[in-house]
């Protein structure tokens, strides 16, 4: 069976995640339904799947998991359209960080709380970064 131009826009996205930019390969999801997520699975949530969500793992004191970026993939350029499906599926997620990616575009976002609006930028940090500023938030 041939790979989507969907499904190799997230393979190569799922490399640089892992490769590049230090992601735990244990701490990511891939194409799950919103429901099968376990800090969703009591929630009412639409029955829709996210392409990658990659968990953050707190350092203390319980260790728990929790959302940390969600991505979205496409294999056209990207649209309002494309940024909005990710912040849509975000508000049942609720990860701090959300991305809409293909092969040659990113765009990342974080909320920001005095603009009430997602502040959008094109590029990816590593995972080590994200942990570093949700840890500084806590």
């Amino acid at each position: 069976m041939r790979a989507t131009p969907e499904e190799i826009v997230r393979q190569q996205w799922l490399k640089r995640l892992t490769h590049q930019l230090g992601f735990p390969r244990e701490l990511i999801a891939v194409e799950k339904k919103l429901k099968e997520l376990p800090h969703l699975n009591c929630s009412e949530v639409p029955d829709r799947r996210l392409d990658i969500l990659s968990y953050g793992k707190e350092a203390a004191p319980s260790c728990s998991l929790f959302p940390l970026l969600l991505i979205e993939c496409k294999d056209e350029t990207l649209s309002e359209d494309a940024v909005n499906q990710v912040i849509g599926y975000n508000h049942h997620v609720k990860a701090p960080f959300i991305a809409a990616v293909n092969l040659e575009e990113v765009h990342f976002g974080t909320f920001d709380r005095s603009e009430n609006k997602y502040i959008f930028r094109s590029f990816l940090p590593s995972f080590k970064e994200l942990m570093q500023w949700v840890n500084r938030k806590l």
